[in-house]
């Protein structure tokens, strides 16, 4: 049974009681057994049936609306992603909900349930950091709703991705450094559930390999959080030894690069002459500082565009992906500035 599709006369006929009951059961009347609640209400569960007038509506016809989960909406590369979702939805007559995150599993869990709830044909999810278990989007899949994963690749069979070469453009950066005579390299990495950070590591380490230059576990240092504080912090504590200092840095996102030059101009350090930086993303003020940060740009409008319409050809049975390939990725592009050029 597909999603939107269980009615209360459906709950009724597989428990075989009356229609009355299970809307009462439904609703916690007084008169009802608890074993009838608890069976109404796991059946109910089960047929993701909705209560309200969403679910009959979603039988007979499409909302011609789509919804969008992300992890924060002031993240440059997410805006980005949202211009390219709505270019090709408005152009489709299509209208978009859109529903942060704040990177917490409990805002992504009720945001999915506003999303339903007011009708949605199909959803865009690039999902939050304390996401391990992705049950929510499961229970969904089998019922056969539409979803589309970009940026963040989850650990689900069958789903549908758009996302860009992270390990490459990692690769890029760390060669990059590597090209200007910087050769102790930290990684100010991001969260390790996530497969984006997982991909940057990789690319960072195979970058040093394929250098000759061993790999040091100790100048890789997670920063999950991304704020320039936490940054700051690690990077104050990474060369409070003067004599065994790293020369350069990869961040994994332009924010925690940042971060890192604060504390690097903090301690009396010169960018690039003492120490090369590299972000990631291409966030606008990347451009900006002083000096300006060299980082990895990522095509955040195409991913947006390339996820909508994988998502409308799903909503219109154009294409439901199961027989040709089901993760796109597209390319990066290190964008070189005065941050990590020295020679």
């Amino acid at each position: 049974m597909k999603l939107g599709q269980a009615t209360i006369k459906d709950i009724a006929k597989e428990l075989n009681v009356s229609s009355s009951t299970v809307s009462r059961a439904l609703k916690d009347y007084p008169g009802i057994s608890d074993e009838t609640k608890r069976k109404v209400k796991e059946l109910a569960d089960k047929l993701n049936y909705r209560p309200n007038a969403v679910a009959l509506s979603l039988r007979k016809s499409k909302s011609f609306t789509i919804g969008v989960i992300i992890p924060e909406v002031v993240h440059f590369f997410f805006s980005t992603v949202i211009s390219g979702i709505e270019e090709i939805a408005f152009a489709n007559g299509y209208n978009v909900i859109l529903c942060q995150t704040n990177e917490r599993l409990d805002r992504e869990k009720s945001s999915i349930e506003t999303m339903l709830s007011n009708q949605i044909d199909g959803l865009l999810v690039s999902y939050s950091k304390e996401t391990t278990d992705f049950e929510h989007f499961s229970k969904l899949m089998k019922l056969e709703f539409p979803i589309v994963f970009f940026d963040r690749l989850p650990d689900l069979p069958n789903s549908i991705n758009v996302t860009v070469n992270d390990y490459d453009g990692a690769y890029q950066a760390v060669t990059h450094l590597i090209s200007q005579g910087y050769k102790k390299i930290v990684h100010l990495a991001g969260p390790k559930n996530l497969t984006i950070s997982k991909k940057r590591r990789e690319g960072y380490i195979q970058a040093l390999e394929d250098a000759g230059i061993s790999v040091n576990e100790n100048l890789i240092v997670e920063c999950p959080s991304g704020t320039e504080k936490e940054s700051f912090d690690v990077t104050i504590k990474l060369f409070e030894d003067v004599d065994n200092r790293p020369d350069a840095i990869f961040a994994h996102h332009d924010i925690v690069g940042a971060g890192a030059m604060m504390a690097l101009k903090s301690i009396g350090l010169k960018i690039p002459e003492d120490v090369g930086v590299v972000g990631y993303s291409n966030w606008q003020f990347s451009s900006m500082i002083d000096p300006p940060l060299s980082t990895v740009s990522q095509p955040g409008f195409n991913i947006g565009e390339k996820a909508t319409t994988m998502l409308l050809d799903m909503i219109n049975n154009k294409n439901d992906y199961k027989k040709e390939p089901v993760h796109v990725v597209l390319d990066t592009e290190l964008l070189v500035r005065k941050s990590s050029v020295r020679l």
